[in-house]
């Protein structure tokens, strides 16, 4: 099942970045520029408040969702990032090419995941997977109360 969570966010690479502002959480459309195993990789501006968001508190999540399935990750957003990385992110992706001139002119962050929860909403009862990835701990999550044990 860990598996098919990240292939899922393999295929579906776009999603939902939440940071933390102070006390307050901030969302933001975002994408999936790479991804390594359970390591999701990112690009952004230096200008913009994401980046200094995950500069002051680097914990971050990222949710994709597609016709009843959502992947949710959790981690710590790391800004060191390979120069190979960087130019592949860049050179594979048209709308980056397109805002700036330069890889090199952007911010890169991975996010190793730490958490993620797979949840699938079409089966009855719906399918709620939870898997610790620093720990190796795979666990069902809640699903409604009409299919509590």
């Amino acid at each position: 099942m860990k598996e098919q969570a990240l292939e899922f966010l393999n295929t579906h690479a776009e999603g939902v970045l939440a940071t933390v502002d102070g006390d307050r959480p901030c969302l933001r459309a975002f994408q999936i520029m790479k991804q390594e195993g359970t390591t999701l990789f990112f690009a952004t501006s230096e200008h913009k408040e994401v980046y200094r968001q995950l500069r002051q508190n680097p914990n971050a999540e990222f949710l994709v969702m597609h016709e009843g399935v959502s992947v949710r990750c959790t981690g710590k957003a790391d800004f060191d990032v390979a120069d190979s990385d960087k130019r592949w992110i860049y050179d594979h992706n048209e709308v980056l090419r397109r805002l700036y001139p330069s890889y090199d002119t952007m911010v890169y962050f991975r996010l190793p995941i730490e958490h993620m929860d797979y949840y699938d909403l079409r089966p009855t009862p719906p399918l709620h997977k939870m898997f610790n990835l620093v720990t190796g701990e795979t666990r069902d999550g809640f699903v409604g109360s009409r299919f509590t044990k």
